[in-house]
């Protein structure tokens, strides 16, 4: 076969073992989360699974062990392991944790454990001298205990899919959660697609049987339902986990960067404390509560210089068609601005602070990111303060 044979494989391979990259920082906080545990177990299951059965990688094994076939029974370990990884997933995500549901889930480990074991003792007891890259299945299917090895793992994957779309399909109707409904289907069409390669591999094998060749059945058609299965049901798996932390991710990002002018425009304000540092490695929330904090610290310090009379020329000064929030945004905006410039002049602050000017501070503090977003039209906010520029006073610190 080509190399570009082996490309359908390597995709699907490279997929999951990204997905398994970019999880370490999770599985690294959380390592003793069950579910964590779990879906980590299941990746590393598929992609052991897909490396193995690529053929370059199959060659490899059995060049590098001196026993033909060797990948066989690793391959069929990882998929099964996968398999019981897979069902016991769907219970933690069906039911509340009981002693039952623990009982179930020990007793289907013991079962695939079993199977695992007797995949190795069947393969062992096979004689298959002739390495086999792409028909080991129908070329061995009447070979004394290899006949035995291939159905049996066949049989635990078919009873894996089997039973998973049975529990999955009753669960449908009860899932509320958009992205669980959204695991739930992945892994339905997931299993669906391993069906399809099961059930092509026994006619395969039953025609080798019956004495015909269908064996383009078991190379050509069924493995490409192997690969799109373990791709489906890992992003079903992945999918709701993922999709709540990818959404908060985007959330934080855009946050970070919205509050990004507000925080150039304050960060020359001495803060009250010192800043801790991140590096860009570290998670955005960290960065994000750090620039919140940063701006909060130096407004704090900014409010001897908020000047209430200038926020109320310039929320009269705001475009025309501006929403009455929209105004009081650009009017905070202006008055910031202002404060900024009065504490870089060094204006003298006053000595002590009104009720009303600590409640003006807490409405600056309340309203960062709508602020933040004026301040992203420097023009707008220069405009209107030169609009409204009318005394000294105006332009220093609130009386």
């Amino acid at each position: 076969m080509s190399a570009y044979f082996h490309i359908p494989y390597a995709l699907p391979t490279a997929f999951l073992a990204i997905a398994l990259l970019l999880k370490l920082p999770t599985i690294m906080r959380a390592w003793r989360d069950p579910n964590v545990k779990a879906t980590t177990l299941l990746l590393c299951f598929a992609t052991a699974v897909l490396v193995v059965i690529t053929p370059v990688n199959i060659e490899r094994l059995n060049q590098w062990t001196g026993v033909p076939n060797i990948a066989s029974p690793w391959a069929y370990s990882f998929l099964t392991a996968f398999g019981a990884t897979a069902l016991t997933m769907i219970m933690r995500w069906r039911e509340e944790p009981s002693a039952g549901r623990h009982r179930r889930m020990r007793l289907i480990y013991w079962i695939y454990t079993g199977i695992i074991v007797m995949l190795w003792v069947t393969f062992l007891l096979a004689r298959v001298p002739e390495p086999r890259i792409y028909d080991l299945d129908t070329y061995y299917a009447s070979t004394p205990w290899m006949s035995e090895h291939i159905l049996l793992y066949l049989g635990a994957h078919m009873a894996t899919s089997l039973v998973a779309t049975y529990m999955l399909i009753k669960w449908f109707p009860e899932v509320e959660n958009r992205w669980l409904r959204s695991g739930v289907v992945f892994l339905q069409l997931g299993f669906a697609s391993g069906l399809v390669f099961d059930v092509v591999k026994l006619i395969a094998i039953g025609a080798r049987w019956s004495g015909r060749d269908w064996d383009v059945l078991s190379t050509n058609i069924a493995p490409p339902f192997a690969l799109l299965s373990g791709i489906l049901v890992a992003m079903g798996f992945i999918v709701p986990q993922a999709g709540p932390l990818q959404q908060k991710w985007v959330r934080d990002r855009r946050e970070y960067w919205r509050l990004r002018s507000l925080w150039r425009a304050v960060r020359e304000v001495t803060p009250s404390s010192a800043p801790a540092r991140f590096g860009l490695w570290m998670p955005l929330d960290l960065r994000l509560v750090q620039r919140q904090q940063r701006i909060h610290d130096a407004l704090r310090v900014l409010v001897p210089y908020f000047d209430q009379d200038l926020y109320q020329r310039a929320h009269q000064a705001a475009p025309s068609g501006y929403t009455e929030e929209k105004a009081r945004d650009v009017a905070r905006a202006v008055t910031v601005r202002a404060a900024i410039d009065a504490h870089r002049r060094g204006v003298p602050r006053p000595e002590t602070l009104t009720d009303r000017q600590l409640e003006f501070g807490t409405d600056i503090h309340e309203h960062i990111d709508t602020i933040a977003q004026v301040l992203h039209h420097p023009r707008l906010v220069d405009g209107i303060r030169q609009r409204v520029a009318g005394t000294e006073s105006a332009d220093t610190h609130a009386s």
